[in-house]
């Protein structure tokens, strides 16, 4: 009995100074978090999706009329100028993936080469 106690002994402490050496073997450097002010340009182009899929064109109060073909028209005119702008889009919380998804397709038919999406910042403490 004495040496089967001895051995699980020793391998527990085999066990306890390698197990550091294992997880610390791979040097990262993660990544931080950052809170860059949002400045809006006048170019820019707000695109909104209210949780019901509806989409709203740089803040407006009324949906387009036709989704997002309505979208496409307006990005097609928006995707010729130089430069051209950016489209940020604001998604509701709740909204589903399908809309956005949608949207991000519409900018990308449309010929859009920057889409970004605008969240709410963290808060501080």
């Amino acid at each position: 009995m004495t040496p089967l106690v001895d051995v699980m002994l020793v391998l527990l402490i085999i066990f306890l100074i390698t197990t550091p050496v294992i997880t610390d073997t791979v040097k990262l450097k993660l990544p931080a978090e950052r809170n860059q002010i949002y400045k809006t340009k006048p170019e820019n182009i707000t695109v909104s999706i209210s949780k019901d899929g509806d989409v709203y064109w740089n803040g407006g109060m009324k949906p387009l009329p036709g989704g997002t073909e309505g979208l496409f028209d307006k990005l097609k005119v928006e995707a010729v100028k130089v430069p051209q702008p950016e489209v940020h889009i604001r998604g509701d919380q709740n909204v589903r993936y399908e809309f956005v998804g949608k949207t991000i397709l519409t900018a990308q038919r449309a010929g859009i080469t920057k889409v970004g999406f605008v969240i709410e910042p963290p808060p501080r403490n």
